[in-house]
Formats: C-alpha cells, structure tokens, sequence
C-alpha cells in the first residue's frame, strides 16, 4: 500500500507489452485498486492494446473492485467487452442496474453479451439477461450463428435448454455457412445437447450445410458413436447422404 501512495503520474501511465498500465494490473485487488483511485492524476479508464479496460478485466468476478470503478464518472460502464467478459451473475447485475449499459450491444462480429455467456456455458448469466425485455434472445452474430448455436457447440445443456424454452428462439436456424445447432452439436459430440435438439419438431434431422455436410456425417467422421446412434434413431434421416467434397 504504502508503493501504491507513492506512485506518480508517470508511474500509472507506464505499459507493458500488451499495453496495460498499473491499474489494469491491479484491477482485481480492490483494497490496492482503491488506493490507484485516490491519486487524483491517474485515468481510471485507459484501453490496452486488446480496447480492454481496468473495469473490463474487474468483471471477470471482483465485484468490490467493480463497485470502486463504476463509482466514478469518468470510467465508461457500456465499454463492450465488460458485459461480455463476465462470467458472475453479481457482477452482471451490477452492470445491468446501470442505464448507461446497453445490455444487448454488439461488438465488431455482431456477437452480443447474451452469446458470449452462452457460447461460455454461463447458466446464471443467460437466465439474468433473458429476463430483459431489451435482450434479443436469437440474435445473430455477423456469421449467423446465434446463442443456441454457440451453446450447442460448446455442449452447455443447461443454457440449451433454457434457450429452447423461448417461443422467439429459433430451434433450427442456420447460419451463413448453413450450420444449424443439431450440426454443431452432432460434430463435437455432445450427446446430451442432440438429446434436446431432437426432442424439437421443428429441428430437420438431415439438414445440410452449404457444403453438403449433416449432423449424421459429422457425428460419423468425428466417431461419436452415441450420437451417430442418437441420429440413426430418427426415421427422418438418411444414412447414405453426400456432401459437394
């Protein structure tokens, strides 16, 4: 602490390789972090080389170090990555209690707060931002893939299924590259998340991809056998498809 008192401007303004200062560093420590934001002279809103601010960085769980920085006026609350980076309902909420925040920005690949927890497999986080009227539940990122998709993707089955419980989630999109969720899941071998896909009618078990590829062809050539068996259950698919390769 008493390093801290001493620090100059100078000091607080010196980067590192990635372009982060002392307070970046110190974002997660709210006891030191408080003593930062005593010196009058710092900027408590600097962007590393990643736009990344030291309130970016407190969101990844340090609610005390969060409460020090969204305190002030010259720190931005909407800076995008914020809502996006955090994992921890607490966290969230406080963000999300700001009328400052948009809680369904987007960042430059269209991706949302909303798709970030889900693509992580942040449960409480989703079921926060689904309860906001303000939060498009299928929105699209740049490429079209959607919350569910990423969910799907990552075989997150409890944020799957909330996903699916929305009216205004769409079970079967597709996105740019003609890649619905039951694909996404079917190639990574998440055998719980193509349980509940397919439990959906309105999910084409053999639908394909711009390039030819379906959710039975994936599952083969990555040799999930519990999908593939999943998949060959279904008297709506084919076992003898070809793709454009």
């Amino acid at each position: 602490p008493g390093l801290v008192r001493s620090l100059t401007f100078h000091h607080t303004t010196l980067q590192d390789e990635g372009g982060r200062t002392i307070l970046h560093l110190l974002a997660r420590d709210g006891e030191l972090l408080k003593l930062l934001l005593a010196n009058g002279s710092i900027r408590p809103d600097p962007k590393d080389n990643c736009g990344r601010t030291p309130l970016s960085y407190a969101a990844e769980g340090y609610e005390v170090a969060v409460k020090l920085l969204l305190d002030r006026q010259d720190v931005e609350a909407d800076s995008k990555d914020n809502l996006a980076g955090a994992g921890h309902g607490a966290v969230v909420r406080l963000l999300l209690d700001r009328q400052d925040v948009e809680a369904d920005s987007k960042d430059n690949l269209g991706r949302t707060p909303l798709l970030y927890a889900a693509w992580r497999g942040h449960e409480a986080v989703v079921r926060l931002l689904l309860d906001r009227q303000d939060v498009e539940a299928d929105s699209k990122a740049n490429w079209g893939q959607t919350p569910l998709s990423f969910a799907a993707g990552g075989g997150h089955e409890a944020v799957v299924r909330l996903l699916l419980g929305r009216p205004d989630v769409e079970a079967d999109s597709r996105d740019n590259l003609g890649r619905t969720p039951l694909l996404y899941a079917a190639w990574r071998g998440h055998e719980a998340v193509v349980r509940l896909l397919l439990d959906q009618q309105d999910v084409k078990v053999d639908s394909k991809a711009n390039w030819g590829r379906t959710p039975l062809s994936c599952a083969t050539e990555g040799g999930h056998e519990a999908v593939v068996r999943l998949l060959l259950g279904r008297q709506d698919g084919q076992t003898d498809t070809k793709d454009n390769c």
